[in-house]
């Protein structure tokens, strides 16, 4: 009987990690589906937006700022660094090959990543999280849920509503939805490109920030390079999902996650160092079945 307990209570916070862990995927795969979808860019300086919220949260903890103004702080320094991204760097490459806005994301994240290098530490720093996100709460009498998954989880799943209802609501939104399925068009129609490809550049920059807030909870330090794993993992969450599909981003946010909690769940100890290459194969699997992802934007209309 115990050994069954046990089971389900495992089963349900392998459940809720798998859920923690796909919203954070989704919110940063369905930023750089966004910018993808309008320019056909694909952003590897997004993760650098993670960093800046990051360290936004680090500079203004060391300062003693309450925990809530730290995290509308990380979310528009975030936003705002997208914008000066498109602005300063990818605004004069508009209209450039595929190739070349890609070098230039690559370029901009090392350059970011310098800064940090040179202007705050080369070194991880130990950021002081609230006490919540290290507690857990009971019920049921015998199941044990930490806290940080359930609000991360939760969190994740408002933000991505909100800009559901933002997306299908309002003029903007719209706007932002008719560019990323024929842009062409939608400039013909006379909705400016600049005002929606800033107003693009700025949500992925908020959805970075609030990830980073739950990226920076299970880690607790900072680093120049702590943006890359998560871009990248949100880009073979966008591949899995149908690059440039909104949608599509969120949907393989969760499968992907899911892959990876099963691994960490079922896997022998010795093989399971390997479960990325295991996760990779399955990523693999999937696409050679279905080449344009599991969602492509026509199916989205």
């Amino acid at each position: 009987m115990t050994a069954g307990i046990m089971s389900s209570q495992e089963a349900l916070q392998q459940l809720i990690n798998a859920l923690s862990l796909g919203s954070t995927y989704a919110l940063l795969a369905l930023g750089l589906a966004m910018v993808f979808s309008i320019l056909g860019l694909v952003n590897f300086a997004h993760g650098e937006l993670v960093t800046v919220a990051a360290y936004t949260i680090y500079i203004e903890n060391e300062h003693g700022v309450p925990f809530a103004i730290q995290v509308v702080s990380a979310v528009v320094a975030a936003s705002i660094a997208a914008v000066l991204m498109e602005r300063i760097a990818f605004r004069p490459l508009r209209g450039a090959g595929f190739v070349t806005l890609l070098f230039s994301s690559f370029a901009l994240s090392v350059i970011i990543q310098n800064l940090f290098l040179a202007f705050v530490s080369p070194r991880q720093k130990g950021v002081a999280m609230p006490n919540v996100f290290n507690t857990a709460f009971r019920f049921g009498g015998t199941y044990s849920i930490g806290w940080l998954p359930v609000i991360t989880t939760i969190t994740c799943l408002l933000s991505l509503v909100v800009l559901t209802l933002f997306l299908r609501r309002s003029v903007q939104g719209l706007g932002m939805l008719a560019a990323s399925q024929d842009f062409q068009v939608t400039r013909l129609m006379g909705i400016s490109a600049n005002r929606v490809i800033m107003a693009a550049f700025a949500i992925s920059g908020a959805l970075a920030g609030v990830a980073a807030i739950f990226i920076l909870a299970r880690r607790g330090t900072v680093e120049p390079t702590m943006g890359f794993n998560p871009v990248l993992k949100a880009f073979i969450a966008s591949v899995i999902g149908g690059l440039g599909s909104l949608s599509g981003a969120v949907v393989g946010g969760f499968v992907l996650a899911f892959i990876e909690v099963t691994l960490d769940a079922t896997l022998p100890v010795d093989i399971a160092p390997f479960r990325d290459a295991f996760a990779l194969l399955i990523v693999i699997a999937i696409l050679y079945f279905r080449p344009e992802g599991l969602l492509t934007r026509s199916e989205e209309r």
